[in-house]
Order: C-alpha cells, then structure tokens, then sequence
C-alpha cells in the first residue's frame, strides 16, 4: 500500500480492516473458481461442507448459523440444492415443526471431487508462510474471531434488554 494510501487511512487498524477485505476478496473470488467447476456457488459448496461435518443432518437454523457468510434466504438457497439432488430435507416426526436437511450421495460425491482442488489451492494461497508464520497469523486470526463473536453477542443482548425495557 502506498505511503499516501495510508495516510488517506489514518490508522493501523484502518489500513489492516481493508486489508483483510482485499486478501478475502482474493480468497473468496479463488475459491468460486475451484467451486464454480462443479456448478456450484460458494454458498451452495458451503452448505454441503456444514452437512458433511454435521453427519446427522441439520435444521435450517443451524446451517444458517454455521455459514461462513450469512445468506439471508437460506430456505431458497436449499430449495436449489433440493432440486439438484445435493440434499434431501425431511419433516421430524417428533417436532413438525423441524425440518431436517441432510447432504445426499451426490452432494458428497461433488464434495469428495472438490476436496483435493480446494486443498491444493489452500497450499498455493499461503504458500509463502512458513509453519510458524502460519500458526501465528491462526491464532491472531481466531482471537479476533472470538473477540469479534464476543463483541456481537453483548451488543444483541444489549439490545434485547433494551427493547424489553423500552416495551414496558
């Protein structure tokens, strides 16, 4: 970044915040395109890698909630997925109300495809860090992620209080 860039920043954590953003542009934009091979979109790639994980299957609130990036209609997401065969979702006998998503044989055969491409392209993507470097940059990375979750769940909190006091 030049000197004058930075100036027009001001800050350390100015300058860091849009750094982020232009290295998970970059990521984000490599990573469709390994997806995009498949016929998937990043969202759709994402969903099967939380099923996947989960082995049992998943409500639609916890898919939402473990998506790296938020999608706000999660439900017509799923909806695509359902007709390409990707995911089957189910209505549970015991809450009707619950609707159970889980990844089919071939949305675990897309995965499987996918697997090495992505890890290869992990490789290329930090390829200049060393292990240290790598370590490091995780943890500061994961530390901020916490403070970050942390930060977010007081503010709701927050506001939950306030709306409770303010309809009283």
């Amino acid at each position: 970044m030049s000197s004058r860039a930075k100036n027009r920043l001001g800050s350390t954590e100015a300058n860091l915040f849009v750094a982020f953003l232009q290295v998970a542009d970059i990521f984000v934009g490599q990573a469709e395109q390994v997806v995009k091979t498949t016929g998937l979109t990043g969202a759709q790639y994402n969903v099967l890698r939380i099923l996947r994980g989960s082995g049992e299957g998943l409500a639609c609130k916890e898919i939402g909630e473990r998506m790296i990036s938020r999608d706000p209609d999660i439900t017509r997401l799923l909806d695509r997925m359902e007709k390409r065969g990707l995911i089957t979702r189910e209505r549970q006998s015991d809450d009707r109300r619950v609707v159970k998503t889980c990844v089919t044989a071939k949305g675990l055969e897309l995965l499987k495809g996918l697997d090495q491409p992505v890890r290869e392209l992990h490789k290329r993507q930090f390829q200049r860090l060393n292990a240290a470097q790598l370590a490091s940059l995780g943890a500061m990375l994961e530390q901020i992620r916490v403070q970050q979750a942390r930060s977010a769940e007081q503010v709701q909190s927050g506001a939950h209080i306030r709306v409770a006091r303010e309809s009283k």
